[in-house]
């Protein structure tokens, strides 16, 4: 039995709205559509004035576009009505426009803007920035900068929201000095385009200039708004900058714009960032409202700031209040789990994230792979692997690479560096530390080194200083000293802690006092206070039987108040980690 469609009641319309002129910009029947406040509202609506004649109508017909593009999922029902039209404007145009670049697809956009011009319609300042707009969504730079030239010929490229749009749109596809050269020639530049320029440099990762900018805006008499706070606070990424981001909470207060959510959860990121993980706390416990993205913030900080059991404590919290967790969520938690080696939450939001129906999120079977190849659980890193075979990327081939290297598995590690490399999968410079590090740890020397002279030439992965602490190690844990310190001198990049740390290592594997004498003065002047150095040194005196000389190094760590850094092991008993130094 096939089911009929009910078919919308008309509406009555007063006889003075049946005489009312059709060139009326502003008809009575206005007050009904704006009354609209459903999609069966709009559809009984629109039955009634195709009854009566007055759907052709521009003005009508407009408002019945934007309603339907507001009140529809899709654009279709909207797109129907304009298909209809026997006449069109600027403005019916307008509404179409914003109605995709609203509600998508944003696709479109381009198109009916090419459409519009062929209609012979000439686009106006509302036209350009949905357009731009859409653009920037799509990484349609060739059709962005298009329209950037019409708004060069139609001569609206002193309209503000215009180039505002152009700012935001060059920024979003990574044309930074486009999008610095509309800045640069504006006339008059309200707190949007200022905000723009601000968020431009903060997500394309230039934080100096985002917080120059800011600054310029603070002299030009400029007053930010919300959304320019939290623009420039991810600007405030480090302790050397702390003071500006205080400075931007002392403003936010002032300026009573604490409720604000958005900008109460940037501040904290901002804290946690600075490494003042107890101010963040402070604010989080003082917010009358939390949003989910609250939640993910705390987790986050405490993450980020290695205190993976408090990040825990904050996600049983979460739980307990019922609130439904996102993959943001999930993968800040199980990183955390990876960090104190808490494998027993990380079992559980695994199956959280499977009951869920989250697990299928690459970013989440990444970090569980990485958590659980961290944790020494190998076979449930391969089985998680081998379940990820649509998902696989090169962070999944990385992990699991490291998980292999990391526990000695050498073999395995350069076996699935092959097949990744016949499944076409682009290594990447994670991909290529834990490659040198399974040669290293297996006394392959010439394999270790082939990958490296490969990562430029092959993959045009430039190695950096960790790639090259690994090759220091390959080559000393194998005896070839003299070659380990002719790469050091011949390095492109300077040698860092880790380097120095390899070849002293190496050193003392083989007994090679002299050249650890050399490598000890150049990790103390790195960091003149480490003790560990000393201490290593000490004990190859002593092994060398030259124990004026390891008393003499314990006597230097003495004078310089130098103090070594306990160790500790973590131990999972009775559902708890226990932390242990010795």
């Amino acid at each position: 039995m096939f089911q009929t469609c009910p078919i919308p009641t008309p509406i009555s319309f007063p006889q003075s709205l049946l005489l009312f002129p059709a060139n009326r910009r502003s008809p009575p029947c206005n007050d009904l559509l704006n009354s609209c406040s459903s999609l069966s509202d709009l559809r009984r609506l629109h039955a009634s004035l195709l009854t009566h004649g007055l759907a052709p109508r521009l003005a009508i017909a407009t408002k019945l576009i934007y309603l339907a593009s507001a009140l529809c999922l899709t654009m279709s029902y909207a797109r129907k009505l304009f298909d209809d039209m026997p006449r069109r404007d600027s403005f019916l145009w307008n509404t179409l426009i914003r109605g995709y670049a609203t509600a998508g697809p944003c696709q479109e956009v381009p198109l009916l803007y090419r459409e519009m011009h062929r209609a012979g319609f000439t686009p106006d300042h509302f036209t350009f920035p949905f357009v731009i707009r859409s653009c920037s969504v799509i990484s349609a730079i060739t059709e962005g900068k298009q329209a950037h030239c019409n708004i060069v010929k139609n001569r609206f490229d002193s309209n503000v929201f215009a180039q505002s749009s152009l700012i935001a749109m060059y920024f979003q596809t990574g044309e930074i000095s486009d999008a610095e050269m509309v800045f640069r020639e504006m006339e008059e530049r309200s707190v949007v385009s200022w905000t723009a320029m601000i968020a431009g440099y903060s997500q394309n990762c230039y934080f100096d200039k985002s917080r120059c900018v800011f600054r310029q805006m603070i002299s030009a008499g400029a007053k930010p708004n919300e959304i320019t706070l939290v623009s420039v606070l991810p600007a405030c990424n480090d302790v050397k900058h702390s003071d500006l981001g205080r400075s931007i909470h002392g403003f936010v207060i002032k300026s009573g714009l604490d409720p604000h959510l958005s900008l109460a959860n940037a501040i904290i990121a901002m804290y946690g960032r600075c490494g003042s993980t107890q101010s963040a706390k402070y604010l989080f416990e003082r917010m009358p409202v939390r949003s989910l993205v609250s939640w993910n913030t705390m987790i986050a900080v405490y993450e980020q700031n290695d205190d993976g059991d408090a990040a825990i404590r904050i996600f049983r919290r979460l739980m307990a209040e019922k609130i439904a967790v996102d993959c943001v969520t999930l993968v800040s938690v199980i990183s955390a789990c990876t960090n104190t080696g808490n494998l027993e939450i990380g079992r559980f939001v695994h199956e959280l994230a499977r009951k869920r129906g989250l697990d299928i999120d690459p970013r989440i079977g990444n970090a569980l792979l990485d958590m659980y190849g961290t944790c020494g659980k190998i076979e449930s890193a391969r089985d998680l692997f081998q379940k990820l075979v649509p998902l696989k990327s090169v962070i999944s081939w990385s992990a699991m690479i490291g998980a292999y290297a990391a526990h000695g598995h050498a073999d395995e590690a350069l076996k699935l560096f092959s097949e990744m490399k016949d499944e076409k999968i682009t290594p990447n410079k994670s991909t290529f530390t834990s490659v040198l590090a399974a040669c290293s740890h297996s006394g392959r020397v010439d394999e270790g080194l082939r990958h490296f002279d490969g990562m430029k030439r092959d993959y045009g992965v430039v190695p950096a200083v960790e790639h090259c602490a690994c090759v220091v190690d390959l080559l000393g844990r194998a005896g070839r000293i003299g070659e380990a310190l002719g790469f050091v001198e011949r390095m492109e990049v300077k040698p860092d802690r880790a380097v120095w740390g390899a070849l002293l290592g190496a050193c003392r594997m083989h007994g090679n006092v002299e050249m650890a004498e050399l490598v000890v003065e150049d990790l103390l002047r790195l960091d003149r206070h480490d003790a560990t150095i000393c201490v290593l040194m000490a004990n190859l005196y002593a092994e060398a039987g030259r124990w004026e000389d390891a008393a003499r190094m314990r006597r230097r760590m003495k004078e310089r108040v130098m103090t070594k850094a306990p160790g500790f092991s973590l131990v999972e008993t009775l559902g708890s980690v226990c932390l242990g130094y010795f």
